[in-house]
Formats: C-alpha cells, sequence, structure tokens
C-alpha cells in the first residue's frame, strides 16, 4: 500500500487560533480524508510550537513559567480541531521529550560531520519573528519584511549551519521536481532566492532560556525555528521507530502560509540534505484572508472566530465556504454573507435538495427501496457516464490541492443530477405506469447521490455521514474507498426520511440580527473645551513616537501597568493607568505616541517618565480606551507635531 504522509505547520502558542489554522488545517485533513479513501496508507500531522522569546516574554509578563503558559494556550488548538471534526493521527507539541531528543540528535550530529561550526553573529534582529533579517530583505525604515515591525541590532556567539554548501545540490533538485514548491509563483520566488545569496544561518541563541538546550554547550540553546521545524521527522520516528520513518518519509507534504515558506523550501530542505534524507515531495503554500475586503486586526475587532464560525453555521459550512470561495494558494476574502449565499445555493438548493427530492420520490414510487433499473436511455447513461468522468479529474485536481477546482467538479455533477428529475419527471412516469423508466430514473438519482456523499465525505464529513444514513447504508463513507464504487449497486437499498442537511437562511433575517448585534458606534459627549492656547504653547509639549518593549503588572495598583518603551535614542519607563482596558500581549510590541517632556513622577514606588497619548470614550456606564497610534511604521523617535 503506498502512504501518504501531510503536515500542517505547527502553531505558535502566542495567540488564539484564528481563520488562518483553520484554513490551513481543514485543507490538510480534507487531503488526508481523501488519500485514506484513495487506499493511501495516510498519516496526517499537527501541532504546536512552543519554545522562543515570545513565549518567554508573554509567561513573564503573566507570571508564569512558559511550560505553564504553553501547557494552558495548546489546548485551544486541540479544542478547535474536534470542533471542525480534524482527523489528525498525531499532535506534536515542541516541549515533549521525544522531540527534545531528536532535535538534540540532529544538531550533534550536524556538529560532527562539520556542517554546524560556532562563531559570532551581529545583524538586524526581529523579535516578534525571531529571526534575523538581512539588510536586502528589510523593510523600509529598517522593519521586518514579514510582519512589519521594527528590528533591532543583536550581537551574540552563535552555532551556524552550512546552508551555503547544500544550496546547489537543492536548486538541482528543484530544477528536476518543478511541484517541490507549489503553486507556481512561490517555486519561482524560492528559485530566485536559492540562486542569490544562501548565507550560513544561526541555528542557536545565548539570549533566551526557553529552548533545547545544546548538550555539548549548555549555555545556548536551538534557534526556535531549526527546532521547529524538526518535528515533522520526530512525530515519525526518526529516532524511536526507524520503520515508520521508512514507511512515511519518503511521501511527505508540508502545506503552509506563504510568509513561512523560506523556512519549510529552503532551510528546512538544506537541513535535510545535510542529514543524508530525503526532502519533502512538496511544500504547498496558500494565501492569507482578509475581512470584508481589510486586513484582520484586533483593533479593528474584524478577526475571525472559528469557534464562533462553526457554532453559528455548523463546521460543514464554514469548511466548505474556506475550500470553495478562493483558489488555493490565492489570497482571499472572508465574508459571512457570501458564506451564507454558498449555503443557500450549493448546500441547501443544490445537494439538500437533491438529496430530500429524491428520497421522497423513492418513498412515494417504490416504498422506499431502491428499485433495480429495467432499461437503458440516453440521460442515464449520461449521467453514469459523468460519474465515471468526475471520479477521473477529481484525482487530478486533488493532486494539484486545487480544493475549490474538485468541489467545482462535484457540484457539477449535483447539479446534472438535478436537471436529471426535471428533465426525467419522475412524478409523469409514476402518473402514466412507465414502471420501467420509473426505475431507472431513481436508480439512477440514488446513485447520483450515494457517489456524492463519497466525494463530498473528505470536505463536508458529518454531512456526507448523514447523507449516508438517509440513503440507508451500512458503515460510514469515510471509511469506504471511492474506487470500489459500483454503479448500480445501490439497488435494493432501504431508504430513510429525507430530513435536511442544511436549512435555508433568510438573508433578510439575517442582516437584521447582524445589524442587531453589531456594536454600536461610540457618540462623543459635548464638553467644554480647556482654555485656549497659542502656537508656542502647543509647541512647548514634546510627542514623539515610541514602542512598547514589556508590559509588566504592578502589584499594589488595580489600574496601572508598568511600561518600558523605546524611543529609537533611550528607553523609558511609563506608569500608565490602562490595565482595565488592555491585556499585556495586546500592547507589547505597539508603536504609541507619548509626551516625552512631561516631569517625572513616582506612582507606586516607580518613577514614571512620560506619559502614552489615548482616547476615551463613556458608552452606556463603561468607559472604552483606544491607543493613539502612527497609521505606519515611521521611525522610533519621530517628533509629533
Amino acid at each position: 500500500m503506498k502512504s501518504f504522509y501531510i503536515t500542517t505547520p505547527i502553531y505558535y502558542v502566542n495567540d488564539i487560533p484564528h481563520i488562518g489554522h483553520a484554513y490551513t488545517t481543514i485543507a490538510c485533513d480534507v487531503m488526508a480524508r481523501y488519500k485514506r479513501m484513495k487506499g493511501f496508507d495516510t498519516h496526517f500531522l499537527t501541532g504546536t510550537d512552543e519554545h522562543g522569546q515570545k513565549i518567554q516574554q508573554a509567561a513573564e509578563a503573566k507570571g508564569m513559567t512558559p511550560q505553564e503558559l504553553v501547557d494552558k494556550i495548546h489546548v485551544n488548538f486541540r479544542e478547535l480541531w474536534k470542533v471542525l471534526n480534524i482527523s489528525n493521527d498525531d499532535f506534536i507539541r515542541t516541549t515533549e521529550d521525544r522531540h527534545v531528543r531528536v532535535v538534540q540528535a540532529m544538531f550533534k550530529k550536524l556538529i560532527d560531520q562539520g556542517d554546524i561550526y560556532k562563531g559570532s553573529y551581529e545583524g538586524w534582529y526581529c523579535v516578534p519573528c525571531e529571526t534575523y533579517v538581512p539588510e536586502s530583505s528589510m523593510g523600509e525604515n529598517r522593519t521586518c519584511p514579514d510582519c512589519g515591525r521594527p528590528l533591532t541590532t543583536m550581537k551574540e556567539e552563535s552555532y551556524f549551519f552550512r546552508a551555503s554548501k547544500y544550496a546547489p545540490q537543492l536548486i538541482e533538485h528543484y530544477e528536476k521536481n518543478l511541484q517541490g514548491v507549489m503553486p507556481r509563483i512561490r517555486y519561482n520566488e524560492i528559485m530566485s532566492f536559492l540562486r542569490g545569496d544562501v548565507r550560513d544561518q544561526s541555528v542557536s541563541r545565548t539570549t533566551l532560556k526557553w529552548g533545547i538546550p545544546i548538550p555539548s554547550d549548555e549555555k545556548h540553546v536551538v534557534y526556535v525555528w531549526f527546532d521547529a521545524l524538526i518535528n515533522y521527522a520526530t512525530a515519525v520516528g526518526y529516532l524511536d521507530d526507524p520503520e515508520m520513518f521508512k514507511r512515511y518519509w519518503p511521501n511527505v507534504r508540508h502545506m503552509v502560509g506563504k510568509d513561512i515558506i523560506r523556512f519549510h523550501c529552503v532551510i528546512w530542505p538544506l537541513m535535510l540534505l545535510a542529514l543524508g534524507i530525503n526532502v519533502p515531495v512538496s511544500v504547498i503554500a496558500h494565501g492569507w484572508w482578509t475581512v470584508d475586503g481589510e486586513k484582520m486586526s484586533k483593533s479593528k475587532g474584524n478577526v475571525v472566530d472559528p469557534f464562533k464560525m462553526a457554532e453559528l453555521y455548523g463546521a460543514d459550512a464554514f469548511r466548505y465556504f474556506l475550500l470553495r470561495e478562493v483558489p488555493f494558494g490565492n489570497d482571499g476574502d472572508f465574508s459571512e454573507l457570501a458564506m451564507v449565499g454558498r449555503v443557500n445555493s450549493d448546500l441547501a438548493n443544490d445537494l439538500g435538495n437533491l438529496l430530500n427530492r429524491t428520497l421522497q420520490m423513492i418513498m412515494n414510487y417504490s416504498g422506499g427501496v431502491v428499485p433495480a433499473a429495467k432499461e437503458k436511455d440516453a440521460l442515464s447513461e449520461e449521467v453514469r457516464k459523468l460519474s465515471e468522468s468526475t471520479v477521473t479529474q477529481l484525482d487530478g485536481v486533488m493532486d494539484t490541492f486545487s480544493y475549490d477546482e474538485a468541489l467545482k467538479l462535484i457540484w457539477v455533477f449535483i447539479a446534472r443530477a438535478n436537471k436529471y428529475i426535471d428533465e426525467t419527471s419522475p412524478w409523469k412516469l409514476d402518473k402514466e405506469g412507465q414502471k420501467d423508466k420509473l426505475a431507472t430514473v431513481l436508480l439512477t438519482l440514488y446513485e447520483a447521490l450515494r457517489l456524492s456523499a463519497l466525494l463530498v465525505a473528505p470536505f463536508i464529513p458529518d454531512s456526507a455521514i448523514k447523507i449516508w444514513k438517509q440513503l440507508g447504508l451500512q458503515g460510514s463513507p469515510l471509511t469506504s474507498l471511492i474506487d470500489d464504487f459500483r454503479w448500480g449497486d445501490g439497488a435494493g437499498s432501504h431508504v430513510a426520511k429525507a430530513e435536511v442537511l442544511f436549512p435555508r437562511i433568510d438573508v433578510e433575517e439575517w442582516k437584521k440580527a447582524r445589524a442587531a448585534s453589531a456594536p454600536k458606534e461610540s457618540v462623543a459627549p459635548a464638553t467644554e473645551h480647556e482654555p485656549e492656547i497659542d502656537i508656542e504653547g502647543f509647541k512647548s509639549v514634546e510627542m514623539r513616537v515610541a514602542q512598547v518593549i514589556k508590559v509588566e503588572e504592578i502589584p499594589r495598583s488595580k489600574n496601572l501597568y508598568k511600561l518600558d518603551v523605546d524611543l529609537g535614542y533611550e528607553k523609558r519607563v511609563i506608569c500608565s493607568g490602562i490595565k482595565r482596558f488592555f491585556k499585556p500581549e495586546e500592547l507589547e510590541g505597539r508603536r504609541i505616541v507619548m509626551v516625552t517632556n512631561l516631569k517625572p513622577a513616582k506612582l507606586c514606588g516607580i518613577e514614571s517618565n512620560g506619559m502614552i497619548l489615548a482616547a476615551s470614550v463613556h458608552e452606556e456606564g463603561n468607559e472604552k480606551v483606544s491607543l493613539i497610534v502612527p497609521a505606519s511604521d515611521i521611525p522610533l523617535g519621530s517628533r509629533v507635531k
């Protein structure tokens, strides 16, 4: 039996799961389910990335140990996968002993063969992304090209991986394997990078403790990305189960967001080449999601909560929409209204309508028993032949991870079956006593539904199981093989009563409900102005752009945070009464505007040297606060005039 191994990236546990996490994991789940139903020995891995500076800082801010923090947060991902009906075979955490041992073993092997060496590194570093950024890749004003945040200079002793040594070998591999990176636009991006300047990579840190220690030099911990990438090998027994590793690794495919393809398409394959392990068959990169045309942002309140979407519309509707709406690999725009439209048209009108009409006719005209075909005709043969070509074409588009094309193919077949009802008019055949023709029509419709249940099962598994049961079939479509389907085998089945799979959503009522639940706009209260000042008075207030580096709670205060802020030319401490309105992680890394020439004041024993600017409004007895922030990442220390 041929094996198939697919992985999501392991998700960093510094935030709650969002639509991006759900999208990648659903896409992998669909492929894993499809391959199982095609007879492949399939292994599907997901998990969490739990080391690094961001975790260490977040834990300190919460008064927890890093291990306590990751133990708490990783559960959110496990719970979401249950809600979204994800069929992963394994869930790996990088803090697990099995992973620590593999990372240390690989690191030692590379040191022993001279592919990791000690040196010193100085460069521009992005703390949120935990990566050094070469000057050629920096954004405007020395910002990170991935997250847009400002970079800081760092110098430290480091171990280096000889990435440059293996770059020519990787280029040769990709030239021979055009699907090594998908889609093609990402392949071209990676090849361009590889043909440029691939430098040896820093793979250790001395500036933090929350990581996997290097056994031979424990003042160093393994760089979080080097550590994280190895999880894919850990999970299939690189150290503990060589037979399992041999069974799955030759057929591994990684699915990732386009922002992390260099790690997966350059650094990871170079590590594997140095270790003498074959590189992944393919790395598949997908795009990003916006919401109603806007970038997702906590401050805008438009972050899509997968838990909520599954609760409101059902996991299957959410799964279907994400994979049907956007060609896989492209950026996508999430719209709740568009999802309602898909539920009504594709799921309720097309699939649901075909099921309800067919079962009702079998009940009415054949006593609930699917008749055998008594004769063939051109229309029924056309439907049967389309079923065969649909199965064949589906293999091709799934092999290229073209989920939207796969769903289009399936729905063309479903639409053809619905049209077949209108073309044959079974109610007329029954009225006219044409029992043989009616038997052929009912069997054709039943078989179209039986095949449809199999084909949609990877995408909407709960609904497929419900269809299967209503068709009177034993077992589950999820454990059936698509290639075992034989047209006509459904004759003699006893169907169950039709039940509505996807209730239609009244769009007008939906809009009213959304309008009622939308946050009400705040109205600034009328107020008296402060006494007038002249321009010189205004100029005397010095305001500058700063960045919050660290947030600490002040035990004796219910309202104050202690903030470490960076003005670019100096660092300061500010005490700010915003504790009720923000969590520490919502402030750390953010750019702010602050008054810099305010006289220092002691608050709770801490000298506060400056003041953050914010706007506040009272609404229905509650106060809301919004920070005044620069619209773009202008340099720290810039004067606000």
